[in-house]
């Protein structure tokens, strides 16, 4: 996670087959430069996701990107993830850092709100997540007001906390989000079910972000 540039944060789809997700992973990371993958199971028993993270942080690490649960700070402290990404509907950021630790990467979402950004940038947050800048076909409502990237603009102004984009990014509409001083993009569909494969849209992403 470096501070001057932009890197990709990639997420998993909600359902996954776990074998055949590894080859996809694998394909991605063999794309070119990530930062991090969370893991984002939904509607799953948690032996399903304990499973996937044993089969899927080694993957990651192998690369060199960091692991992140997503809003089940319990199962990251269990299973020795390096971090965990709560929403505003989840585990409250104290007890997700007292469950982790001082070392542990935890994320929050702050949506359009600057409020809830500062808060959690006050409560010591390692990244505070904006969005949803475009349609997205991973959210379960679409009725959310979309975020502006000039509130990127005026986070990296602000403070030295990381920030996060995430909605509807690919390859085609990200670059004003790069410009706007945007630390990491958040990826879904654009990754997993890019035609050409997840290498490619790795590969596509890197070169939009080098500019």
């Amino acid at each position: 996670m470096t501070e001057n540039s932009c890197r990709l944060y990639l997420i998993t789809p909600p359902q996954i087959e776990i074998a055949t997700f590894s080859d996809a992973l694998k394909a991605a990371l063999d794309g070119g430069d990530v930062a991090c993958l969370q893991l984002r199971l939904k509607d799953v028993p948690d032996e399903h996701i304990r499973s996937a993270t044993e089969v899927l942080m080694p993957i990651a690490h192998q690369y060199n990107v960091a692991f992140l649960m997503n809003d089940r700070a319990d199962l990251a402290a269990e299973l020795g993830c390096d971090g965990v990404h709560i929403g505003q509907e989840d585990m409250p950021y104290t007890e997700a850092r007292a469950l982790l630790g001082d070392d542990a990467v935890i994320g929050v979402t702050c949506k359009r709100s600057r409020h809830l950004a500062v808060e959690a940038a006050d409560l010591g947050a390692d990244y505070v997540a904006f969005g949803g800048f475009f349609h997205s076909s991973t959210k379960v409502s679409e009725k959310t007001e979309r975020a502006n990237p000039e509130i990127l603009s005026w986070w990296t102004e602000t403070t030295n906390v990381p920030c996060v984009a995430i909605g509807g990014i690919t390859p085609e509409n990200c670059g004003p989000l790069v410009e706007a001083g945007a630390s990491m993009l958040c990826v879904i569909a654009a990754i997993w079910s890019c035609v050409q494969g997840p290498g490619a849209a790795v590969r596509n992403f890197n070169k939009v972000m080098s500019g």
